[in-house]
């Protein structure tokens, strides 16, 4: 597709989505971890303004490695299920998407502050919901910044408030991606509370916009209302807990 540079871009009216997300990590050796995550995504229709529809369900898993405090990586795969929220259309339900994705998080304290950088690149096979689509191959280039700051306290510990900025770009690249290689620009803020070494609960609002993969030119926006739980398994001695690094997202 070729953009002309006299068009001018356009935004789509935002919607309201609603994510309900979990995050596990499951020690499994001193330096070895499993990622259990499930996210369960709503977006608004006419018929179910606000909270809305069920529009996807993401099964995502990975096994980690700890390399140190400060960092650790992950590889493993996506099962994302999509549903047609589309009240008008006569396609299919449901169709799934599948991706492979490896992860690079970098963790950087500072007095009492944490700060991370992440790295998560994702290979995807995507289709419409059309009776005769095929997949389709395309990749994302995602980098999000983060930072967590106590409220309550000096350490990140059991009945610790914090707050949450955080931004991430997420560029895709592929032969039906032409001119769209802004997927999106997330700015979240979050607030969470640690109810133990095990538990952790936040919640945020996230407003988001990119480009559409049919016209360059058009951007959708979108405002979501965010709900997270983070758990931490380990059936091993409490003496070898995971190391203090963020890995819940």
């Amino acid at each position: 597709m070729q953009v002309n540079s006299q068009e001018t871009s356009k935004f789509k009216e935002p919607i309201t989505k609603t994510w309900i997300n979990t995050y596990g990590n499951i020690r499994l050796s001193n330096r070895f971890y499993w990622v259990a995550q499930t996210h369960f995504r709503f977006q608004e229709t006419e018929k179910t303004p606000f909270v809305g529809q069920l529009a996807q369900i993401y099964n995502r898993h990975a096994i980690g490695y700890i390399y140190s405090k400060k960092f650790n990586i992950s590889l493993g795969g996506v099962l994302r299920l999509n549903f047609n929220t589309d009240e008008e259309s006569t396609d299919r339900n449901l169709v799934p998407e599948w991706r492979i994705w490896h992860q690079y998080m970098f963790a950087s304290p500072l007095s009492s502050l944490l700060f991370y950088h992440r790295i998560r690149i994702e290979h995807r096979w995507t289709k419409s919901f059309l009776e005769d689509s095929e997949y389709t191959f395309r990749n994302r280039w995602r980098y999000m910044f983060k930072a967590k700051i106590p409220i309550n306290s000096s350490q990140f510990k059991p009945k610790t408030f914090y707050v949450s900025p955080e931004a991430e770009l997420i560029l895709q690249s592929g032969k039906t991606v032409a001119g769209s290689v802004m997927e999106d620009l997330r700015l979240h803020m979050s607030a969470g509370y640690i109810v133990s070494p095990r538990l952790t609960l936040a919640t945020g609002i996230m407003y988001s916009h990119g480009q559409t993969l049919s016209d360059a030119t058009v951007f959708k926006q979108s405002w979501t209302a965010r709900f997270h739980v983070y758990f931490s398994l380990d059936p091993r001695n409490i003496k070898n807990k995971i190391p203090a690094i963020h890995m819940d997202d």
